[in-house]
């Protein structure tokens, strides 16, 4: 009598054991993701009376934040594809939260609209 797992298609199996592993962390990543966008308008009355800066600047930095995504997506995929998942999703989860983390320390305009550039948040959406 043949074992469950014997009879079990290799790729089903397969996509089971991907899914298994790679689900909990892309749905953790998409989490955080969801959470650092809705900041950047949560923030925005305390950022304008903190630094000081008008909705003109405020609108700067918040378009210089997305324009980071069409610049860096291309790229981010062919980085992806050269040292693979694991390594590159992982190394965005790090300096995401430190770009994001020194976000705290934005005073000047300048300042502000140099972290929302630097913020990595380039995850390729194939991954």
């Amino acid at each position: 009598m043949q074992t469950q797992a014997a009879n079990r298609d290799p790729l089903a199996s397969a996509v089971s054991k991907a899914r298994q592993r790679l689900a909990p962390f892309l749905a953790l990543m998409f989490a955080l993701s969801m959470l650092d966008r809705s900041n950047v308008g949560f923030v925005k009355q305390a950022l304008m009376v903190d630094s000081n800066i008008g909705n003109a600047a405020y609108a700067l930095g918040a378009g210089i934040f997305f324009i980071g995504y069409a610049l860096f997506e291309i790229p981010s995929n062919l980085i992806l594809h050269r040292v693979g998942a694991r390594v590159w999703l992982s190394r965005i989860m790090v300096t995401w939260g430190l770009a994001s983390a020194a976000m705290m320390f934005a005073r000047p305009r300048s300042t502000c609209c140099a972290l929302s550039l630097a913020s990595p948040k380039r995850a390729s959406r194939r991954a």
